[in-house]
């Protein structure tokens, strides 16, 4: 008699395919990465390079350093929001900035419309030995 005997597979159960994202959000980065560096470099290469001339009478266009004086109503003067005491101060201050700026420098006066005049004459005369010439006062507009 014969027997048959069939094997029985075990149910191998399929696994759910994962996509895995991380690698490329890897090759994403460095797209984005060679891309702004390859723009970063390509800008500046847009211009033509030239070889200035020199000359003896060139001046320094670097942009002058900006100060800003202010005067209140109770007679307390700032230097860039910085309260001093005295005009002596002030003379000292606007030197040291005008020394770290190499001369170029901007001064505005900032006042209250309460200020004495006398006060803003001593103030602009202070900066003026120190050797600034062109000061602005600034105003609103009506």
């Amino acid at each position: 008699s014969n027997i048959c005997v069939m094997r029985r597979f075990p149910d191998t159960q399929s696994k759910k395919t994962r996509i895995e994202i991380i690698p490329m959000i890897d090759v994403m980065m460095f797209l984005l990465v060679f891309f702004v560096l390859i723009s970063i470099n390509v800008i500046p290469a847009l211009g033509l390079k030239t070889k200035l001339p020199i000359s003896s009478t060139a001046s320094d266009e670097r942009p002058l350093e900006k100060v800003i004086v202010t005067l209140t109503k109770n007679d307390v003067i700032q230097v860039d929001g910085k309260t001093l005491q005295s005009l002596d101060e002030v003379k000292s201050v606007v030197e040291s900035i005008k020394q770290h700026a190499k001369g170029r420098l901007s001064v505005i006066v900032n006042g209250d419309e309460s200020v004495s005049l006398q006060r803003l004459v001593d103030v602009m005369d202070v900066l003026k030995s120190i050797g600034i010439e062109a000061m602005t006062i600034s105003a609103k507009k009506k």
